[in-house]
Formats: structure tokens, C-alpha cells, sequence
């Protein structure tokens, strides 16, 4: 590529995984609190349970160190209409799969657990510029009769249900709850 001046420019793209799917929990946290303000459900993001190992005091730098006190089970949890709501939020740059390393083993077990119980548990996916709402049956159901390390895009568009984004509420997932669980 010729740039001004004929000087050619290496641009390297440093990508960060650390921060996806910040922009989803972003637009869920709002529907949340869209949520809540009209009484509509009760949803919140769960904290990572983390410990304080030491803090250190430098002038006005705090310098903490910590780790992470147990596994994390899904981030949301909540109740919709007398229900119990435990989902998990996924965003994948992947246009074909979603990598099943997204998502840990006791967060499968969880979501088994949840269902077990008569919860309704479920994951929003981002993919390719869409939101999928996976049913917690259908996810177990995919790695339980596959051998795939990926849910490819065509699964999801087959089983998901597609979430428009919206003015208000952002990302109306429970309008699929209700028609899918109600």
C-alpha cells in the first residue's frame, strides 16, 4: 500500500482479548437497570468473589494484590415474574464459532444445576454484529451429542433466538424469556 510521500508505514493491530464482551455486559447492565426502573424484573451483574492478599501505600499509589477466591458461576442473576434467571454473557470476533473455551466446565455444571432446579438459565451470545439468546437445554444438549470444540454460527442460528438491539430496553432478552418460558 503507497502512503503520502511514498513512505510505508508497518501498522501492526494489537489485539486484546482482556476487555470483549465488555460492550455486551455494557448493554445488558443497561437493560438491567431498564429493567429494574420499571419494575420490571430484578437482574444483577454478580461480583467476582476475589480476596485481598496485601496492600501496599506509596505516597497516593495503593498497590493491592489479590486472587480469586472461588470459580465463578454465571455473571447475571436475578427473577423474572417468580422465576429464577442465571445467564452468562459470550462475545466471540470468531465469524463461524463460538470456542467452547468461552465457557469453563463449572459453569456447565452450574448451568445443569440451575436447570435441575426449575431455573431458567441461558446464555446471550455476540456474534458476527447479532445477540443470540441460547437456551441453557440447547447448550448442554450440543456438547452432550458433539464432539465439536466450537457451536458453529449455523447452530446458533438454527436453536438461538436473535435479540434486536433497541432505544429502550437495549437488548430486550426478556421478551424471549417470556415467549419461550411463559
Amino acid at each position: 500500500m503507497q502512503y503520502p510521500g511514498n513512505i510505508k508505514k508497518d501498522y501492526q493491530r494489537n489485539i486484546s482479548h482482556a476487555n470483549r464482551g465488555m460492550n455486551l455486559e455494557s448493554l445488558i447492565n443497561e437493560t438491567n437497570k431498564y429493567y429494574l426502573n420499571n419494575n420490571i424484573a430484578v437482574i444483577y451483574q454478580k461480583p467476582t468473589p476475589i480476596a485481598i492478599k496485601s496492600t501496599e501505600y506509596s505516597g497516593k499509589k495503593v498497590k493491592t494484590t489479590g486472587y480469586l477466591k472461588a470459580k465463578s458461576t454465571l455473571d447475571y442473576v436475578g427473577l423474572y415474574q417468580g422465576k429464577y434467571l442465571d445467564f452468562d454473557v459470550k462475545s466471540t470476533l470468531n465469524k463461524t464459532a463460538l470456542p467452547l473455551t468461552n465457557i469453563h466446565e463449572h459453569q456447565l455444571r452450574h448451568i445443569e444445576n440451575v436447570l435441575n432446579h426449575g431455573g431458567i438459565s441461558f446464555l446471550i451470545i455476540e456474534m458476527n454484529n447479532e445477540y443470540y439468546l441460547l437456551k441453557g437445554e440447547d447448550l448442554i444438549s450440543f456438547i452432550d451429542t458433539n464432539q465439536r470444540r466450537s457451536i458453529p454460527y449455523d447452530y446458533l442460528k438454527e436453536k438461538g433466538y436473535i435479540i434486536k438491539l433497541r432505544m429502550q430496553p437495549k437488548l430486550d432478552y426478556l421478551k424471549l424469556i417470556k415467549e419461550i418460558y411463559f
